[in-house]
């Protein structure tokens, strides 16, 4: 069992015993574990003997940027190590029979907040790839270099992608910033917004787990969300509400789906 090479360390620094560690089920890159302490606590722990050294540091820290606005619920961060993250842990629930209107309109003010510009102060990670958050002035030139560009590259030297393909995006490059839609502040964002990030508590809640965040257009999301399903029309619809979409922002659905595509190819 892998939590048995960070069991020492997780009691360690929640300075309480380990008593026993169950494994969860879900996780396609790291193995999860409901852990129970000498002290009573019942706690989440993930872990992954192969992770990047600072994997598990760069999703705390994002956990914690998206819980600052106190949109929708974000689990606390206890501990983090080179190989493990440990979690408060949210015990699953039905959803309340308003939760996807709450999600919507959470995830409305999440993105409102803001990000301060496009990027974020650290590199982090998609899923186990590495994303490249350096900043940019704007929206379109961030989404070239620092998204698709990457992972482009990334596609090509392993062979994945095509003359075609790769005639596509320069094609696309060269007409980014008016495909892109009118300028918008950089919104906060999750960054991997599949539905398989977001979780419902035991109280029926939304809650949002394993983020990539990063500053840049919220249409982002949006369009993550739309792109394996598993978020009904009433989310979208009181986003809609609470923070008005500009006007094409379904025409650019397709556009900003690329990345997470790439990000599968690779």
């Amino acid at each position: 069992m892998a939590f048995e090479l960070v069991r020492a360390e997780v009691g360690q620094a929640l300075r309480s015993e380990v008593l026993d560690a169950y494994a969860l089920g879900g996780g396609d890159i790291n193995e999860a574990y409901r852990v129970r302490l000498a002290d009573g606590r019942q706690i989440f722990v993930k872990t992954n003997a192969a992770a990047p050294p600072t994997m598990f540091a760069r999703e705390a820290e994002g956990l914690v940027w998206l819980a600052e606005p106190g949109a929708l619920r974000v689990p606390d961060v206890l501990a983090v190590g080179e190989r493990y993250l440990a979690l408060e842990l949210v015990s699953a629930g039905a959803p309340a029979l308003d939760h996807d209107e709450r999600f919507g309109r959470g995830l409305a003010v999440l993105h409102r907040f803001g990000a301060g510009g496009f990027g974020w102060p650290r590199d982090n990670f998609i899923g186990s790839l590495p994303q490249d958050n350096r900043t940019e002035d704007d929206w379109p030139t961030f989404y070239a270099r620092r998204r698709l560009e990457p992972q482009l590259r990334m596609a090509i030297d392993a062979g994945h992608a095509s003359a075609s393909m790769k005639r596509g995006f320069r094609a696309l490059f060269s007409r980014l910033p008016e495909l892109a839609g009118s300028d918008e502040p950089a919104a906060r964002l999750h960054g991997d917004l599949w539905a398989g990030n977001h979780h419902t508590a035991s109280n029926g809640e939304p809650v949002l787990i394993d983020p990539a965040v990063y500053g840049g257009h919220r249409e982002i999301d949006l369009a993550m969300m739309r792109l394996f399903g598993g978020f009904s029309s009433r989310v979208f619809a009181a986003y809609g509400e609470a923070h008005p979409l500009a006007a094409g922002h379904e025409e650019r659905v397709a556009l900003w789906q690329l990345y997470p595509l790439l990000v599968h190819v690779n």
